[in-house]
């Protein structure tokens, strides 16, 4: 399938809500990406799109990736649409320098919430807001971390969603560059002829037809002066 095929490459897709499932998919994907005897010194690239994520799974995904880091893994990320709340985490936990970003893609930063419905008495409640208050704390200190923005900076921005184009990203610090397109690279011609294709003398583009001879004015020939006698 599709997903064997990009793993082949060492390329990781990631595109949807992470929840538990998600989160031990990827989490296995990378180990076994950074265990091939083969290939186990090229980099792995993760390509992202998450609208979304939980917050628990999201931390085991961005641990992992954080231990790879430490063994001296080397790991590209590409925002290619959205990445929201912990996906911003995620994308910005790539190698320094190798943190990527597509030019219409955006990064929405916000605090994380309660994982699902939580019920219980009043003090079992506190308590699990308690902890979910800390861990968006640590959260904020990670991004301090990776973006250099001051702790302070990056808690007042959380207060409300967060929204970042491609390029106040890089600025911020959760990516390094922008990729734009690269013509030279992709071979693509110069100029480009729209007449180089042609399927039989009826169907040939306009620019494979000959072009037409240009007319030249005619102009009345000269009478004689013995025609007019002649008329006479």
């Amino acid at each position: 399938g599709l997903n064997s095929a990009l793993l082949r490459d060492r390329k990781l897709w990631i595109g949807k809500f992470i929840d538990d499932n998600a989160s031990n998919d990827i989490i296995s994907s990378l180990i076994y990406l950074t265990t091939e005897a083969d290939n186990a010194y090229k980099p792995v690239e993760l390509y992202l799109n998450v609208p979304g994520a939980l917050l628990r799974p999201s931390l085991a995904i961005y641990d992992v990736i954080q231990q790879l880091k430490s063994s001296g893994k080397e790991i590209i990320t590409t925002n290619f649409a959205l990445c929201a709340g912990m996906g911003s985490l995620i994308a910005a936990a790539g190698t320094k320098g190798k943190r990527r970003v597509m030019p219409n893609a955006r990064f929405l930063l916000q605090k994380t919430g309660i994982d699902s419905v939580f019920q219980g008495q009043a003090t079992d409640i506190a308590l699990e807001v308690k902890n979910v208050k800390t861990w968006n704390q640590k959260i904020i200190g990670e991004l301090s971390e990776l973006t250099g923005q001051p702790y302070e900076r990056i808690e007042q921005d959380l207060k409300r969603d967060f929204y970042l184009s491609s390029d106040e990203a890089v600025r911020y610090g959760l990516c390094d560059e922008v990729l734009l397109p690269s013509f030279g690279k992709m071979g693509l011609p110069v100029n480009v002829d729209l007449g180089s294709f042609s399927s039989g003398e009826d169907q040939k583009y306009q620019r494979d037809r000959p072009e037409p001879e240009e007319q030249k004015p005619t102009t009345p020939a000269k009478k004689k002066k013995g025609d007019d006698d002649d008329d006479g």
